[in-house]
């Protein structure tokens, strides 16, 4: 390994180390441990290490075909150590505002979305609705009052009819009319047998 070699390793070792702090405290914000249950924690957190330990050894791999050296592990130390006693309240402060910023815009968006297209929507469907509604009653309104008016035309059609109906049963012979009226009761009777038997047998069946 030429001595050029060692000393851009030696760099971005200490850029990966300031990064890893970055890192572990961007992610310490993020995860908020006192609200998470203990294994998840403990399953973030080895997912985490996994993560930054594959990275710094792809950066490795990168600037030096991955040559461990024990000054490697002094790099990512120092630029850690770096971080957090230079960089880390800087970091966290502007990390803040970042994440406040980032709702801000959320919020912004949301409002824009509901204001401009959730609210038109809304709006232009219940209106919809209520217009459809409106026809349908008038067309059952009208389809009603439309019924009514063909039921009195055709009672008025028949009332001829009716008429001379009733006077031909007044002109009729009155012992005609008599076994008209017992031929009608005699059927009305046997309806009534024919109704009772069926009841019957219904119910008879229901038992079983």
């Amino acid at each position: 390994m030429t001595l050029s070699t060692q000393f851009a390793t030696m760099l971005v070792m200490i850029s990966m180390g300031v990064f890893f702090g970055a890192s572990l405290d961007t992610y310490n914000r993020f995860l908020q441990r006192r609200k998470r249950k203990s294994w998840l924690v403990f399953l973030n957190d080895v997912l985490f290490m996994v993560i930054q330990g594959l990275l710094v050894f792809y950066t490795l791999f990168q600037v030096n075909k991955g040559d461990l050296r024990f000054y490697i592990f002094i790099a990512i130390l120092c630029g850690f150590a770096a971080y957090q006693a230079m960089l880390k309240q800087w970091y966290l402060k502007s990390l803040e505002k970042m994440i406040k910023f980032c709702i801000s815009v959320y919020r912004f968006l949301v409002k824009l979305i509901n204001i401009f297209i959730y609210k038109p929507i809304y709006i232009l469907i219940t209106t919809l609705i209520a217009i459809i509604i409106s026809i349908g009653k008038g067309l059952y309104t009208a389809a009603k009052w439309l019924l009514k008016c063909i039921v009195v035309l055709i009672k008025a059609a028949l009332k001829p009819f009716q008429w001379m109906l009733t006077l031909l049963w007044k002109l009729i012979p009155k012992n005609i009319k008599k076994s008209v009226e017992k031929l009608y009761n005699k059927l009305a009777g046997k309806s009534l047998l024919l109704k009772n038997y069926y009841s019957n047998w219904k119910d008879k069946w229901k038992n079983k």
